[in-house]
């Protein structure tokens, strides 16, 4: 069976099984899910943030290509793009769910407190989002061939993607390609806004110390070109956008290159947030992380995201660099296992006591400091990455984001 129809069948059963929460937070509402007073935010927040990574390391790859014209990376150009828009409406979409009232997102554009970070993401979503619309039509136009005798649906969708393009000279080809680089450095500032800005939402809270710090937009930024590359390097050995195997083999050799040095930025970055909140021993900040290494989820940290996550995808990529299949490996694994990490930004934060005593001074229905994620919730976060999972493949089929129709066995 080929690996297309797989992936396909993965992403039909999970929407299938998925559409359960769905229904229940439709006749049930946030009532069925395990967040609270105490721990107002929890899986589909840290998955909010987890796609965003994605989205922003997908695009930062794409620039790579069209501004900074790295050669060897220019087959997966129009998949960096394409991907980052997948996981960018993933990401969206956890978002308005978990606010409970997404009919109500409007008032952020329109009534907008430019003092509030959540008012300036409204507005940074909205430009991103058009920004990798914009970019990803003129990336496909510039390598489409018009066929006037092409028809059907494809044949429509072509004629659309040229559309105000009548001819497939040298010249027209080129134009679109300067567009396309004025666009992608207008997407650099705004990618790093987009992605810091989701940091710079969390650094702002003063009444979590463990987010309040200069180094919590970085760390963002550092966490989404890392789970981003991780992410396009798996696509680039599963769907075989070079049909050299020799120039294949070169593409994903220096996509797990990358891959390694962002996961190792990232893991130096963890470790001076650890190892200097520790040494000051100031217990508003080590709760917190105490709870991540020693607290009842603590093999999340230790084994998901520092074993599955790092030391394993490291090893790989480092003794395996010229196998295909060690690579993707390493990418599926970072890529994965990289929702740990979001998890463990937004849970232990808000799991602490803010007063001491505050835990045992009240109780009742939504008043605890312990969250695991409920059924519908897990449910409902398989429906929509399983969402995306349709709307991914079913653009690479209708779209030529790759070259070659062919997909590896």
């Amino acid at each position: 069976m080929k690996i297309k129809n797989i992936l396909w069948s993965i992403a039909i059963l999970g929407f299938i099984i998925g559409s359960i929460g769905v229904y229940q937070l439709i006749t049930g509402g946030h009532t069925l899910a395990n967040y609270n007073t105490y721990v107002p935010w929890g899986l589909w927040v840290s998955a909010y943030i987890y796609f965003i990574g994605l989205s922003a390391g997908a695009f930062f790859l794409s620039t790579l290509v069209y501004v900074f014209k790295i050669e060897i990376l220019k087959p997966i150009g129009k998949l960096a793009l394409f991907t980052a828009l997948i996981t960018l409406i993933a990401a969206i979409l956890f978002i308005w769910s978990d606010l409970g009232q997404p009919s109500r997102a409007w008032r952020m554009m329109f009534k907008t407190n430019f003092g509030s970070m959540m008012g300036w993401m409204g507005w940074l979503y909205s430009f991103y989002f058009l920004l990798l619309i914009t970019k990803i039509w003129f990336a496909i136009r510039t390598d489409l061939v018009v066929n006037a005798n092409e028809s059907g649906l494809k044949g429509k969708i072509s004629k659309f993607l040229t559309f105000g393009r009548n001819e497939n000279s040298i010249a027209a080809k080129e134009k679109d390609m300067r567009i396309l680089k004025t666009l992608g450095i207008i997407g650099i500032p705004l990618a790093i806004a987009f992605n810091g800005g989701v940091g710079s939402l969390f650094g702002v809270i003063g009444a979590r110390p463990v987010w309040n710090s200069g180094l919590t937009p970085i760390i963002f930024i550092a966490g989404g070109l890392a789970s981003g590359g991780a992410l396009l390097l798996f696509l680039s050995t599963v769907l075989k956008t070079v049909q050299d195997n020799k120039r294949r083999r070169k593409l994903i050799s220096f996509l797990g290159f990358i891959t390694l040095g962002s996961l190792l930025f990232y893991l130096v970055l963890e470790w001076a947030e650890y190892s200097v909140a520790f040494y000051a021993s100031i217990p508003a900040h080590t709760e917190s992380m105490k709870l991540v290494l020693f607290g009842d989820y603590w093999w999340v940290f230790w084994f998901v995201h520092l074993f599955a996550g790092a030391l394993v995808p490291i090893l790989l990529i480092t003794l395996g660099r010229k196998s295909i299949v060690a690579l993707g490996t390493a990418g599926a694994l970072i890529a994965v296992t990289f929702i740990s990490v979001r998890l463990n930004i937004v849970i232990p934060a808000l799991a602490v006591e803010e007063l001491e005593g505050l835990r045992n001074a009240f109780s009742g229905p939504g008043l605890t400091f312990d969250y695991f994620p409920s059924t519908m919730e897990w449910l409902f976060f398989i429906w929509i990455v399983s969402l995306a999972g349709c709307l991914f493949l079913l653009g690479l089929k209708l779209l030529p984001i790759i070259n070659q129709k062919k997909v590896a066995q």
